[in-house]
């Protein structure tokens, strides 16, 4: 049974991410496919109907290696050594936080980290017991080293380009979920002030990490 405390953990937790998280899985919501209208065959020079070029013979230039799960976050300077637990989204449409305070998570819809684009690890900065998981992340500085370890045995290194901290009102959607054609690692939980009323944080903290 869920005790009036864990309610109240679930809440603060929830409010941590909830608004951000809501403007990003709006973003990504809206990358919809749209229905594709139906090609006509085009005739050809003998008069014949000519095939329409199939999707499947256009490639792209580049080709991207597969790369393992990320299984376990690691960042020295911060004191963090966490597993990451798999995120999707809530029914809500907003992405899921990680069920503990102690573990971050990595948003598992999006690049997995050393894969061209933003992957993006989400952790809790406090709970009511003291500090998470996250809670020295906007100590860091250009520079600080951070690791994510991967199924495979493997470890993609990256280093910290920015730290920032902005209200949630005003998340940086584009800047945190917009595609890269690099591998980048985005890091992000709550802090700024506290308030009391609705007991939510009002900005959240941002790290931007690029591969060493």
């Amino acid at each position: 049974m869920t005790s009036g405390a864990d309610l109240v953990h679930r809440h603060v937790a929830v409010g941590r991410f909830a608004l951000a998280c809501a403007v990003g899985a709006a973003a990504l919501a809206g990358c919809q496919t749209a229905t594709p209208t139906e090609v006509q065959p085009q005739a050809g020079a003998s008069g014949q109907p000519s095939t329409p070029l199939a999707a499947e013979e256009f490639r792209a230039v580049r080709e991207y290696a597969a790369v393992a799960l990320p299984v376990r976050v690691r960042i020295p300077a911060a004191g963090v050594n966490s597993a990451l637990q798999r995120l999707g989204k809530a029914p809500d449409g907003t992405i899921e936080v990680p069920s503990s305070f102690e573990e971050a998570g990595w948003y598992a819809e999006g690049p997995r980290p050393g894969q061209p684009g933003p992957a993006v690890l989400l952790g809790h900065v406090d709970s009511r017991a003291g500090p998470a998981v996250f809670y020295h992340l906007r100590e860091l500085t250009p520079g600080t080293p951070v690791q994510v370890d991967r199924e495979d045995g493997s470890t993609v290194s990256f280093r910290v380009t920015a730290v920032a901290r902005v209200p949630k009102i005003r998340f940086p959607t584009d800047l945190v979920y917009g595609a890269t054609l690099q591998p980048s690692l985005r890091l992000v939980t709550c802090g700024g002030t506290f308030d009391y009323a609705t007991r939510n944080y009002l900005d959240n903290v941002i790290v931007y990490a690029e591969p060493e």
